[in-house]
């Protein structure tokens, strides 16, 4: 109790940190460092924090999965590690050692913890014109749920008569539905829309809020299976950006709106409230999330890992939201709830 990160790997049995991988001397103009971690899909979110602090030209997360259905679509599994890969300029040669220490000092703190698996930072050259498409072999076809299909924008997809495609390009914002915070959230929202809940107090469809929208993923799903508008909201301006860009892509942009900030929205109570952010962070929003849903209304939390769960469900139900369902993937949780 009470010791730091830098403690904690200082202390008798921490694991040791690998050796550092050396960075190239002669460095092309246009070359980038990529700063590569394979890590416990657990561990993702940790090692994703870390690279994002050096890493000025983005993080990107490679899950594990498999080809099913032809090639059509992927399964992730969740018992092989993922690749998380973070981009540094190189053209400064100084600024890209530091970063790659500050980088491996970090995790050898995280991997001190010995909580989850945490490969060694490795290093790889990147020229720019092959960097700006690279990371996109690493987005497949994913079907969620029933009828939801999230498709790349680069990738082709043959849809069944039943499928909801939406086509997406995360960039550099969270959201692409290989994360199972998302998956939980989409899967949700199709389950509240077949059960008729995603509906406004007087029958008519419902107007919807999605706090902290990333890609836009759930506010545009939501539309897609029925909303009559949505609202996004987020802290950061890429997110804002790609979120307007993807209701551009699948024709839903007239009926989605984007505001860059936090709650409160400024807007009257929604039918419909979606939070895929982390436990800590719904805990500290609970007064305002349940203010931003009317009476009757529904709120679909995620982000929630399962130790975290009791706290995230006291404060939410503190605000006057009771739990109507739970869902999990390995150690995340949604909650489904009501006010």
């Amino acid at each position: 109790m009470g010791s730091s990160r830098a403690d904690a790997a200082d202390a008798p049995g921490a694991p040791a940190s690998p050796p550092l991988p050396s960075i190239p001397e002669d460095l092309p103009a246009d070359a980038w460092l990529e700063l590569a971690v394979a890590a416990d899909h657990e561990a993702v979110e940790a090692v994703a924090e870390i690279l994002s602090r050096v890493a000025p030209g983005g993080t990107t997360v490679e899950p594990a999965f498999e080809l099913v259905d032809e090639g059509l679509a992927a399964r992730v599994d969740t018992a092989r590690p993922a690749i998380v890969r973070g981009y540094v300029p190189a053209q400064d040669r100084a600024a890209a050692e530091s970063a790659r220490a500050t980088a491996d000092t970090a995790l050898g703190h995280l991997r001190a913890f010995d909580l989850r698996p945490i490969g060694p930072l490795e290093l790889r050259l990147v020229r720019e014109a092959d960097w700006a498409t690279a990371w996109k072999s690493h987005f497949p076809v994913l079907r969620i749920g029933r009828r939801i299909v999230i498709r790349p924008t680069w990738r082709r997809h043959r849809p069944g008569d039943d499928d909801l495609v939406l086509a997406l390009d995360p960039g550099m914002a969270f959201g692409t539905g290989l994360h199972p915070t998302t998956r939980l959230c989409l899967a949700a929202l199709e389950r509240v829309a077949d059960t008729g809940r995603m509906r406004r107090r007087g029958g008519g469809p419902a107007r919807v809020l999605d706090v902290g929208c990333g890609s836009g993923i759930l506010a545009i799903a939501a539309l897609r299976l029925g909303a009559a508008s949505a609202l996004g909201v987020d802290v950061d301006p890429i997110a804002i950006e790609a979120t307007r860009a993807n209701a551009r892509r699948n024709r839903v942009a007239r009926l989605l709106k984007t505001q860059e900030g936090s709650l409160p929205s400024g807007k009257p109570p929604f039918d419909l409230v979606m939070a895929n952010l982390i436990a800590s962070l719904l805990v500290r929003l609970a007064p305002e999330l349940a203010a931003e849903v009317r009476p009757g209304g529904t709120l679909i939390a995620s982000g929630i890992f399962r130790d975290r769960e009791p706290d995230v469900v006291i404060a939410l139900t503190a605000v006057g939201l009771a739990v109507v369902e739970r869902a999990e993937e390995g150690d995340w949780v949604a909650l489904t709830l009501r006010r």
